[in-house]
């Protein structure tokens, strides 16, 4: 399932219509209460305000934290009304503290065309995240038209994605939706080559349905973080006090195997006895892990190997950390492939980030403008690329 087959938000009259918008507005805060990275809501943005703009009377859906189906004013929506506020002004935005119900449905209908309002977590009920029919029915009750703009919760078979469309048509998808759909899926089914994929993280379990599904059709795999750990192991490597999962050592060894040429793993490492010991942080050859020492982070000549294999690409795919970057100095192969994606894009090639780890390091190096495309969906987007149906995706309305 791709853009090209699902209806889209120019296919549905909205003039005057109450749109049920389902949005992630997931999004962290500070100490003080306030909205730490609004990444999230502004990238619902455009979807907003191109309802807001063709008349629409635009309601909003979210969920927030992990309240358990209670209400819960630590996993309020009021600060991310705040924020939005902010980031819509000086267009109308309101906030009730009801989801559903008959102050829910009073406020939509009272809304001006043209406005905005956001209901309040949809997790603060059970029937949310068991997808209860007679929840999806009282969201139904909210709007006319349906749009799911939360690609981070379209894996996620939540009254709020997928059951609410049995009782709201039409249902398409937002413009962040689109756009992720469009990279993630139309842009891999026909790459340009050369195709790069760059994994990392710490475990191969995570991801092994990534790999497999994008074996077939990249020209190089590059595997870092501690995962790659795992693939030593599987070469007969030592390697010390590294994270390494014993029971996928055998599937790495196979992958490995199957891979040809395509699969490149790291030949040298960042090492220390722990992860606080930075002053003792040293660099050795793969080959050269001792036993009472662990990979925090790929090697200098595996940055170079890497950055060379990611530069000279058409299609770029990244998700996962090369090492544990929040802490230096291990955060240097991960920075790396950061810069090497934006040197890649400035050439020409279409760069993709799969969420995550992964965007926060491209965020922290201030290089969101240099990429072609920023998923917002972690999980959502490791599952597309498994080739696994989204609920959220699949509840829309089809061409």
């Amino acid at each position: 399932m791709t853009a090209r087959t699902i209806r889209r938000l120019t296919d549905a009259e909205v003039h005057g219509r109450r749109v049920l918008v389902r949005v992630d507005f997931n999004v962290p805060l500070d100490e003080h209460g306030h909205v730490a990275d609004a990444t999230r809501i502004l990238a619902a943005l455009p979807t907003i305000t191109a309802l807001a703009d063709r008349g629409a009377k635009v309601v909003l859906l979210s969920h927030f934290g992990r309240p358990k189906g209670q209400p819960n004013d630590k996993y309020s929506l009021k600060p991310v009304a705040e924020r939005l506020k902010i980031a819509l002004a000086p267009r109308p935005v309101s906030f009730i503290e009801s989801t559903v119900g008959s102050d829910a449905v009073a406020a939509t209908n009272a809304l001006a065309a043209g406005s905005v309002l956001l209901l309040e977590n949809t997790r603060f009920h059970a029937g949310e995240e068991s997808n209860d029919d007679a929840f999806a029915q009282q969201l139904g009750e909210l709007g006319d038209v349906f749009v799911n703009d939360a690609f981070g919760a379209a894996h996620r078979a939540h009254a709020s994605t997928a059951g609410v469309t049995k009782y709201v048509r039409p249902a398409v998808a937002g413009l962040l939706m689109e756009r992720e759909l469009a990279f993630l899926g139309d842009a891999l089914e026909a790459p340009d080559h050369p195709f790069v994929a760059v994994l990392g993280g710490s475990k191969i379990s995570g991801k092994i349905d990534v790999i497999e599904a994008l074996l077939p059709k990249v020209d190089r795999l590059l595997i870092g973080g501690a995962m790659a750990c795992t693939f030593f192991r599987a070469m007969g490597l030592e390697t010390g006090a590294s994270l390494v999962e014993e029971d996928r050592v055998e599937m790495a060894r196979d992958l490995l195997e199957r891979s040809g040429n395509k699969l490149r793993l790291p030949t040298d490492a960042m090492v220390a006895s722990n992860m606080k010991d930075v002053s003792r942080a040293h660099v050795v050859a793969r080959e050269a892990i001792i036993a009472s020492e662990a990979m925090f982070d790929i090697g200098p000549e595996s940055i170079r190997q890497f950055a060379v294999e990611v530069e000279r690409a058409k299609t770029v795919l990244w998700n996962g950390p090369m090492g544990v970057f929040e802490q230096p100095p291990f955060d240097k192969g991960t920075r790396a492939i950061a810069d090497a994606m934006a040197h890649a894009t400035d050439r020409g090639a279409i760069t993709i980030v799969g969420g995550g780890d992964s965007a926060a390091a491209i965020a922290e190096a201030g290089l969101e403008s240099r990429l072609t495309h920023i998923s917002t969906g972690g999980g959502a987007s490791l599952e597309f690329l498994e080739g696994k149906v989204l609920p959220g995706v699949a509840a829309l309305d089809q061409e």
